[in-house]
């Protein structure tokens, strides 16, 4: 595995899928999936920790690096508007969210290093491409909270389930502008296209001769949803995460789904692998929806 100059480690475990987990494991009501509001209170923060503490004890077992990502995937204007949350608000727990995971940083110490990312969501739907999104937008309506993060002390900014590449490319620049790393992540369909239809290669390509970032991310897709893509070519040096989803179903079937399908633990670690040897640059591993630390440890083989 390679390592990203804000990553001196070898190797970090990732968190798997917190919302999902919360939900369908621990019968937590999250509206509107949004996890962020949990960090404005004791009993909140308290299951956090708890959640963070399975992942930190994969990779003492493993013997790696833990980044954290912040619980805010939807903590931006339009979502946080749905729970009640105003500009300042957003500012304040976004803020908040990495000053938490400061504080679990400093209870992990003895783990090889730990990572703070700031966790950024899409606009729109994670599972369903929109409009196409204009860059130069894109970077306004993030710019907010990817500065909040940068002024809690993040480590970086990391941006899931993105549909689109010029999403990503707004990010970037938001990223630039608050001075702080950032990794821009895409979700893909069984086919191993983006929601709007552009290749996982055509994206990472487009974002890096336009405004290239720290490195990649594949999110909220299982394996072998993600092996179509990976059609060779140096483009693939550029993912340095990949963090999948349990179940071989479709996003619009895991939509529909009012279970949890924890997959086969055995395909997912198995169909992983597969996909290791044409990732040189790999150096995140967690996972993303139906997920939780059983599936994570079963990616470390730990």
């Amino acid at each position: 595995m390679g390592a990203l100059s804000f990553l001196p480690a070898a190797g970090y475990v990732s968190d798997g899928g917190l919302e999902t987990d919360l939900i369908f494991n621990h019968g937590v009501d999250l509206p509107e999936f949004a996890s962020f509001p949990l960090v404005e209170d004791d009993g909140g923060r308290d299951l956090l920790r708890r959640y963070f503490d399975g992942y930190a004890d994969v990779a003492r077992r493993a013997g790696v690096g833990l980044t954290l990502e912040s619980p805010t995937w939807r903590a931006n204007p339009d979502w946080g508007a749905r729970v009640g949350y105003d500009a300042p608000a957003l500012a304040r727990v976004n803020r908040d969210a990495i000053e938490f995971l400061a504080s679990l940083r400093d209870a992990y110490s003895d783990l090889v290093d730990v990572r703070l990312l700031g966790a950024v969501g899409p606009r729109g739907d994670g599972y369903v491409a929109g409009e196409r999104a204009d860059p130069a937008e894109a970077a306004d309506y993030h710019r907010a909270q990817v500065e909040a993060f940068a002024a809690a002390g993040a480590d970086a900014v990391a941006a899931y389930t993105l549909t689109g590449p010029e999403e990503g490319i707004g990010i970037v620049r938001a990223a630039r502008g608050a001075g702080v790393p950032v990794l821009i992540g895409f979700t893909v369909e069984t086919d191993g296209r983006l929601p709007d239809g552009t290749s996982l290669r055509g994206a990472v390509e487009r974002v890096d001769a336009t405004d290239p970032p720290d490195g990649f991310i594949v999110n909220c897709a299982h394996p072998t949803h993600i092996a179509p893509a990976l059609d060779g070519g140096d483009w693939l040096s550029r993912i340095v995460q990949v963090n999948p989803n349990a179940s071989t179903l479709s996003h619009a079937e895991l939509d529909a789904a009012e279970d949890l399908d924890a997959g086969d633990l055995g395909l997912l670690a198995s169909s992983y692998d597969a996909l290791r040897p044409q990732l040189p640059h790999l150096s995140i591993v967690g996972g993303c929806c139906g997920t939780d630390a059983r599936h994570v440890a079963a990616l470390w083989r730990v």
